[in-house]
């Protein structure tokens, strides 16, 4: 055996042991992982507010389903894109247990052109809102329902009002905020109870220290 062909036969060899040592290890690290058996898988739940709202800490999120996150969009598409999402997301519930699904979406964006949004909560809006996400996701109900930002030129008393209506009809079952004063949620509090917020919390935006959750 001339020296080429023994180091090529040496080379192969190598190769050969590499890939079945990292097959081994790869079956050994399979095994170990909680996926090698569905049901030891184990999500942790967390209650939110004081009405039984319970839901994973892992939650599934499809704005970018329809390229939300993409190059700015012209305010008729960019309100298309969302609301498409909720059209996927609705045909893929029909594969699950809507009882074991904790869906939460969200109203109030009157016109959408990333970075400048318009916001539009009156009463009239709310309802429609709901209704057109309840015929898209095709669902009877919405277990959490957000509004999206807080428009100043309507009281979020009119605002919660109706999303009080909308719980006591059964279209939804529990009531959110995102991006609220403490004075907003106090006020909002007042007519029916919030059960979750979604507010900005990072390195870089830390508002919320000061008055809700004081450090």
């Amino acid at each position: 055996m001339n020296i080429s062909r023994k180091f090529t036969l040496i080379v192969c060899r190598v190769e050969y042991f590499n890939k079945k040592s990292l097959l081994a290890r790869r079956n050994w690290y399979a095994k170990q992982s909680p996926l090698a058996n569905a049901q030891s898988v184990h999500i942790p739940r967390v209650k939110l507010g004081t009405q039984g709202l319970e839901v994973s800490k892992l939650g599934f999120g499809s704005m970018s389903f329809s390229g939300v996150y993409n190059g700015p969009l012209p305010n008729e598409d960019g309100i298309s894109l969302a609301n498409a999402n909720q059209v996927l997301l609705g045909k893929a519930l029909k594969h699950l247990p809507r009882e074991k699904v904790q869906l939460a979406t969200k109203f109030g964006l009157g016109g959408l052109n990333f970075p400048i949004i318009q916001v539009k909560v009156t009463p009239e809006y709310v309802r429609s809102c709901c209704e057109a996400s309840l015929k898209r996701l095709d669902v009877e109900y919405i277990d959490l329902y957000y509004q999206h930002r807080v428009d100043q030129t309507v009281p979020i008393e009119e605002t919660v009002g109706e999303l009080k209506k909308l719980v006591e009809e059964g279209k939804v079952k529990y009531i959110g905020l995102s991006e609220a004063s403490p004075d907003t949620i106090r006020r909002a509090h007042a007519v029916y109870p919030i059960t979750a917020l979604q507010i900005e919390w990072s390195l870089w935006t830390r508002d919320i220290e000061d008055q809700i959750i004081p450090l």
